[in-house]
Order: C-alpha cells, then sequence, then structure tokens
C-alpha cells in the first residue's frame, strides 16, 4: 500500500501518521522548508469543544500528536476572553518533536516539492509530479494543501502578500490536488459576501514588549492590555476564526503566550499599536507586515463526503481545511487522521469509515459538509472552539470535559482505539462488512 499525502500542516501529518500505523508506505510532500504549515506559528489546543474532540480522538486511538503537543505546551488550562480550559503549544519546540516523531514512523517526508501536475487513468490518480518533473506514483492520495493564498488571492481579495508563514514569495503558491484533477471545489465567503477570510492572529516579539507584558505573559500565559478609545481598530469581521469575533477582543489588545506574544487579530497598524501603553517598541514577528494584513483563506474546498473521500475521484481523500470550513489545529488533525484511516480501508477494499454524529467529530464532519451546500453556510467559519459549531455541539449535548464519559461514549459506539488498529479495530471491521 503505498499514500502519498500532498501537504505538510497538521492534518497532512495526522494523516501520515494514521496511515503509516495501517502498514502502509507513506509519503509526505510538503511545499516548503518545514512541517505544519500555520502550525508553525499557531499554539492555542483544547479550547472549548476543542477539548472533546481531542479527548474523543484519543479515546479512538489517534491521539499521538495532540500526546505530543501536550508535552509541548507553555501553559494549560487557562482562561482568556470566551475561551477555557486552553493548553498553548510551544511554537519554539513542537515542530522539531513533531518531526522526530515522523521519523521514528519511518515516514518519507519530500521537502521543496510544490506538486503542479496530476495524471488520471479510469477515473483515478495514477501519479503526480512536482515543478522540478519527480514523479510520485500511489495507491491512494490525500489532498492537505489547505485553502491559503497563493499571493494573487491576497493581493485580490486582501491586503496584499504580508510575508506570512505560508512563504510563497520563497517556495510558490499553494496549488490544490483536488483542483489539479478537475474538481470544482467551494469558496469561502465573508459576512459581507465577500471572497475568502483572513487569518485570525500575528506575533510579536515578546522582546520588544514592556517587561510588565512579559511577566504577565509568562506566568499566566495570557495579558488583557486596554485600548484607549481613539486607538481601536476593528478588523473582528474579516477573521477566519470566527470564535474571537467578541467584543473583549475588539476593546482589549489579547495576547497569548506561545513562546512569541500572539496578538488575537488579524492585523493592527504599527503605529496605533506603539501608542498604546506597553507596545512603545512592538515588533512584528510574523506576518513581517502584520500591520498591513495576513493570509487569505477558504478559497478552495474539497466537495467530500463524510469519509473524507474526495466526490468524483476514486482515489482522492482531503483533510484540513481543503475539507470543509473547519478552522483550527484541532480540527485539522481529527479529520487528518481519519482521512489516513480511511484511505487504509481503501486500499483493502473495505467499506470507509464515517465517525457517528453521536460524537463531537462526526457531527462536525457532516455538519460541515450539509452546510458547505448552501449560500448561507459558505460565510460562516466551523470551529469547535466557538461560534456556530461550538453552540451546536451545546445544543447537541456533545460538549464535555468529562474524559470518563468521554470514553464511555466511545466504548459504547464501539470505537474504542480503531485508529490505533487493535482488537476492537478488528472487531468493528468485522462490523463493517456484515
Amino acid at each position: 500500500m503505498k499514500v502519498v499525502i500532498v501537504g505538510g500542516g497538521w492534518s497532512g501529518c495526522a494523516a501520515a501518521v494514521c496511515a503509516r500505523k495501517g502498514g502502509a508506505e507513506v509519503k509526505l510532500l510538503e511545499r516548503t522548508d518545514m512541517i505544519l504549515g500555520t502550525g508553525l506559528v499557531g499554539g492555542i489546543m483544547r479550547n472549548n469543544g476543542r477539548y472533546t474532540a481531542t479527548e474523543e480522538l484519543i479515546a479512538m486511538g489517534g491521539g499521538e500528536i495532540f500526546k505530543i503537543i501536550d508535552n509541548n505546551s507553555r501553559h494549560k488550562n487557562i482562561n482568556f476572553p470566551g475561551h477555557h480550559h486552553a493548553n498553548l503549544y510551544d511554537i519554539g519546540t513542537t515542530p522539531g518533536a513533531i518531526m522526530s516523531y515522523l521519523k521514528e514512523m519511518n515516514i518519507d517526508i519530500v521537502f521543496k516539492t510544490r506538486i503542479t501536475k496530476a495524471n488520471l487513468k479510469d477515473g483515478s490518480i495514477d501519479s503526480i509530479e512536482d515543478s522540478e518533473g519527480n514523479i510520485y506514483k500511489g495507491d491512494v492520495f490525500i489532498d492537505t494543501t489547505g485553502t491559503a493564498g497563493p499571493m494573487n488571492n491576497c493581493s485580490k481579495y486582501g491586503n496584499g502578500c504580508a510575508m506570512c508563514i505560508l512563504r510563497c514569495p520563497s517556495f510558490g503558491g499553494r496549488v490544490s490536488l483536488t483542483g489539479l484533477v478537475g474538481i470544482k471545489e467551494y469558496i469561502g465567503k465573508k459576512p459581507n459576501g465577500q471572497i475568502g477570510a483572513m487569518s485570525g492572529s500575528c506575533k510579536l516579539y515578546k522582546e520588544s514588549l514592556s517587561s510588565a507584558i512579559v511577566d504577565e505573559l509568562n506566568t499566566k500565559g495570557v495579558a488583557v492590555v486596554p485600548i484607549p478609545e481613539e486607538l481601536i481598530e476593528d478588523h473582528l469581521d474579516i477573521k477566519a476564526c470566527q470564535q474571537y469575533a467578541l467584543k473583549e477582543f475588539k476593546k482589549n489588545i489579547i495576547l497569548l503566550d506561545t513562546g512569541h506574544a500572539k496578538l488575537m487579530t488579524p492585523f493592527y497598524d504599527i503605529e496605533k499599536l506603539r501608542r498604546i501603553p506597553g507596545f512603545k517598541n512592538a515588533r512584528y514577528e510574523d506576518p513581517y507586515a502584520g500591520g498591513k494584513g495576513n493570509s487569505m483563506r477558504f478559497f478552495a474546498m474539497a466537495p467530500r463526503d463524510n469519509a473524507l473521500k474526495v466526490e468524483g475521484i476514486n482515489n482522492l481523500f482531503c483533510a484540513g481545511e481543503k475539507a470543509g470550513l473547519l478552522v483550527g489545529h484541532t480540527e485539522a488533525i481529527v479529520t487528518g487522521t481519519l482521512a489516513g484511516y480511511n484511505s487504509i480501508k481503501f486500499c483493502k477494499e473495505e467499506k470507509l469509515l464515517e465517525i457517528p454524529t453521536e460524537l463531537a467529530i462526526g457531527e462536525a464532519i457532516a455538519y460541515v459538509r450539509e452546510q458547505m451546500r448552501t449560500e448561507e453556510g459558505l460565510s460562516k467559519k466551523y470551529t469547535f472552539s466557538g461560534s456556530v459549531l461550538f453552540d451546536r455541539m451545546k445544543s447537541l449535548g456533545l460538549y464535555s470535559i468529562d474524559i470518563e464519559e468521554i470514553n464511555n461514549k466511545i466504548e459504547r459506539l464501539g470505537l474504542k482505539n480503531i485508529f490505533s488498529y487493535s482488537e476492537e479495530a478488528d472487531k468493528l471491521k468485522v462490523k463493517l462488512k456484515n
């Protein structure tokens, strides 16, 4: 079994791990020179409903990546406006820890590989090619290329390239594998009907902030600094991360400690920022032009079923933002794990797994697919941590931070350790065949 994954963000790494555990030969093709994509400057985990989704995946045997993240968290169980029991992972140590684990798993990672061509045969992908003419063959392919950029989209629908962590000028812009095979993709919109959405945060060098702010970040993990009325900028409506579109984020500078100071707004004019007490010498770490803007996202989402198989191609799966209007690292990891698992099921010609909607993960995957088919649904963003999806989780009784309760539900559904390919997984295999 040969599984080829295009895109090395959180979803691609999770797919690679699960497929490798299933016995596949896995090749992970990454456009840049580092894995994790936006996860290189991310950091927020387990906040609100993400806690539930995390523990569901751990109970299903797919929690290796979450455990590595937990072990590399700078702060655990913190609260900030609208968000509870959050962990903040260290963006300095986490990528290296994940990279080491992928190497231990004998996953073949090929860096600086921008896929530009797909070769089809009888409704399936036979092979793909990169910009250098190298050819990669596989039995099944997983598209985790995301939806952000490339530069022309950031210029046309945003404020221009802000030189973000995706680094399109250096490695070329994102190319969608789903698009290369001729599948028409969904395009997300802002609430006002404009296309796309802007990434929701920036990073400041902690060293450029006042000692009082740095001390608060180091000890508490969060700093909330009131903004003088005349210096308020409100960019919340254009954010992809609508779970942070709260009045507290408009009236205050909210910083989170992920190694750098994570500024919870898509951009902020640096001259105004430096007039706020404590920010006199503030400097952006990511994006470099954080006073101008950030990356534009949600331009290319694949039509797919609830097993994350792309509709219209026999051997293509998707995960992360490619699988829909799902925002966040947790969302990427859980969909990546399912895509990796189903790639193995596909190779073995077994029935694909759809996670039941009695679980937060299954409900999210099914609900987002349903919503992408409507105009109104395409104007919203979905995350376990807030806004539309979290509200839905609570209304359906799917939100829980009781680990024993979550484990009992997984046991009852017959999904315990399914992603670890254990004895429970073999039992489910028999159930699915019947």
